[in-house]
């Protein structure tokens, strides 16, 4: 058998490596890539649109234009046609007349570049969470799914089923389930407001995260107006079908997102609850 001495440079080496190590920890294998599309903002754009149930007219001649990748929030009573704008926008509903597009693409049906986000999470009980997640299958959908949930910090609930799991959870799931086909708008049917304040705060900072990261539209659908001046770049308020108030929040930049209060701040909740 043979023998080989370790010589001085081979001691240096090893306890250099050892003194890394034990500073910075042993290496890391490299993030899984994502394995989704980049997505990219959409443009919303409305154009005269009337909607009417009947002989009751639910909007009046609306005109509204969304940027890509704005988040827009939009306020109002309830029976004000809040929701209704929502479905028009992701194809649910069709408008009495007028047009909706999403970029270049006349909304005629659902969309598959839209996703919707209810108040109530709508999981499917005999799924597990990465079945709910990648619910509509589709090529690779198990990698898309677990990346969606590294995305909502759930990372580790892939196999554990709905019921186990707490609102704001679940809300995570839902979230996870939106965003696992990258899309282009994000529209959010008061998703928020069936949960706690501390769990309400923590998904309001999640979504602005992923709203940063990934580059979306978004569409927040409240009665909240401290919610929707904290999390949105613009509000608009919708009263008896119309836009009563079209406004930015903060044109100046002066105002970073979740810590929107003082003066500005509330003088803006004050304006947007004088037009509700």
């Amino acid at each position: 058998m043979e023998i080989f001495a370790a010589t001085d440079a081979d001691v240096a080496a090893a306890v250099r490596a050892t003194d890394i190590r034990a500073t910075f920890g042993a290496p890391q294998p490299p993030e899984a890539a994502d394995p989704r599309p980049r997505p990219q903002g959409e443009r919303i754009s409305l154009r005269g649109v009337v909607k009417s149930f009947g002989a009751r007219p639910v909007l009046r001649r609306l005109d509204l234009d969304v940027p890509a990748g704005q988040f827009l929030a939009v306020v109002g009573r309830s029976g004000g046609g809040k929701t209704t704008l929502m479905r028009l926008i992701c194809g649910l509903d069709a408008a009495t007349s007028g047009e909706v597009r999403i970029g270049e693409t006349p909304v005629t049906g659902l969309m598959p570049q839209a996703r919707l986000l209810f108040q109530d999470a709508r999981l499917a009980p005999w799924q597990r969470v990465l079945g709910n997640v990648g619910i509509a299958r589709g090529p690779g959908w198990r990698e898309k799914a677990h990346a969606a949930l590294r995305d909502v910090g759930l990372a580790d609930r892939g196999r554990e089923w709905p019921f186990v799991l707490s609102g704001g959870q679940r809300q995570r799931v839902a979230l996870a389930r939106a965003l696992v086909s990258r899309p282009g708008v994000l529209l959010l049917d008061e998703p928020f407001g069936a949960l706690d304040a501390l769990t309400r705060v923590e998904m309001h900072r999640l979504t602005e995260r992923i709203w940063t990261e990934h580059g979306f539209t978004v569409v927040l659908i409240t009665h909240d107006v401290a919610e929707a001046v904290s999390l949105a770049d613009r509000v608009v308020v919708l009263r008896q079908g119309e836009i009563a108030l079209d406004v930015q929040v903060d044109p100046a930049g002066e105002l970073p997102r979740g810590r929107r209060s003082g003066a500005a701040a509330a003088a803006l909740h004050e304006r947007i609850l004088a037009a509700v």
